[in-house]
């Protein structure tokens, strides 16, 4: 089982370009996410869900991985399946920095699915609501994601995880959503030390054991080296 789990939200790819639910201005905020982000509104207007994470598509597109990326790909690339990255976001640049074992809970936008038959493809750049399945070749085309209201992916192995390890570490997330945000107690409980690694407290803050505040590309590549130093019994340089 892992010594270190990682969870990673929004916080860890906005030095990238891409944008949080808090951000005030971007692409989030000219949706109403009841529209766009719920099974309900892809009921009601699919082609507007579609139009929009053609637009996140296009966004995670032109952008580039930044440090604190590379820095866990660093750390998986030391520690192997002594690491866990689970994370929140979506996009693929954690992937694009040389991670190979990342755990997409809330799914990846790289790729589609099938509504009636649960076949899962790449995503191409643009993608319409009639877009046939390759499988089953109904038009039940939808992002391959979880939306407000729907179970996140992969939670037994998840909590498997969380329930073991030895180090916990939060990196850029608000702490609002659930069942992430309940991750830090699991940890917790299990007696793991918990570190949050974000640019401003989160609505859980309260509840680890250290907080470190900053851009991502710094917190996050600067615990990355204290944890590789220690790794290899030499100090940060």
């Amino acid at each position: 089982m892992p010594a270190i789990v990682v969870l990673s939200g929004a916080g860890l790819s906005a030095e990238s370009g891409l944008g949080t639910f808090r951000d005030t201005s971007g692409l989030w905020t000219q949706y109403d996410l009841n529209d766009v982000a719920t099974p309900e509104g892809f009921a009601r207007n699919p082609q507007l869900v579609h139009d929009f994470y053609n637009a996140r598509r296009a966004n995670a597109l032109a952008s580039q991985p930044n440090a604190a990326h590379r820095a866990l790909a660093r750390l998986e690339a030391a520690l192997g399946p002594e690491l866990y990255c689970v994370t929140q976001n979506i996009d693929p640049l954690l992937e694009q920095a040389g991670m190979r074992r990342v755990v997409h809970m809330h799914g990846q936008l790289m790729r589609m699915q099938c509504a009636g038959c649960g076949h899962c493809w790449p995503a191409p750049a643009s993608t319409r609501a009639d877009d046939p399945c390759p499988a089953c070749t109904r038009p039940h085309t939808r992002p391959d994601v979880v939306w407000f209201g729907e179970i996140p992916y992969h939670m037994e192995e998840i909590a498997d995880a969380l329930e073991s390890c030895a180090v916990f570490v939060s990196i850029g997330t608000s702490g609002s959503v659930y069942p992430a945000a309940g991750f830090v107690q699991i940890a917790r409980e299990a007696g793991a030390h918990t570190v949050e690694l974000n640019l401003e407290a989160s609505e859980t803050a309260s509840q680890f054991d250290e907080l470190r505040q900053g851009p991502a590309s710094e917190v996050v590549t600067q615990w990355v080296e204290e944890i590789l130093a220690a790794h290899s019994g030499m100090q940060p340089v």
